[in-house]
């Protein structure tokens, strides 16, 4: 792609030229790296298995903390109600 083109494509995207010379650098030098550097296959199955293990915390613990605030608030419930009824039998 010439200067000209290069520059009406930025204008259009809203990308400056230098972004996308850095981002165009970014990506030979990532695909320019040694195999050490990339993820092994058994590595990458092995952070997708932590990822889920991860997740499925994440959620057991959302679930807790929701059932905590849900107690938490009929406990405040519970205690209002019987509060205003000792408040009547004075």
């Amino acid at each position: 792609m010439d200067d000209a083109s290069r520059s009406a494509w930025c204008r259009e995207n809203g990308v400056y030229a230098q972004q996308l010379q850095q981002w165009r650098d970014n990506a030979v030098r990532a695909l320019a790296a040694p195999e050490q550097v990339r993820a092994s296959p058994s590595q990458t199955k092995e952070d997708r298995r932590r990822i889920k293990e991860l997740e499925r915390e994440v959620r057991r613990k959302d679930k807790a903390l929701a059932e905590a605030a849900a107690l938490l608030v009929l406990s405040k419930k519970a205690e209002a109600i019987f509060n205003r009824n000792k408040g009547e039998d004075e």
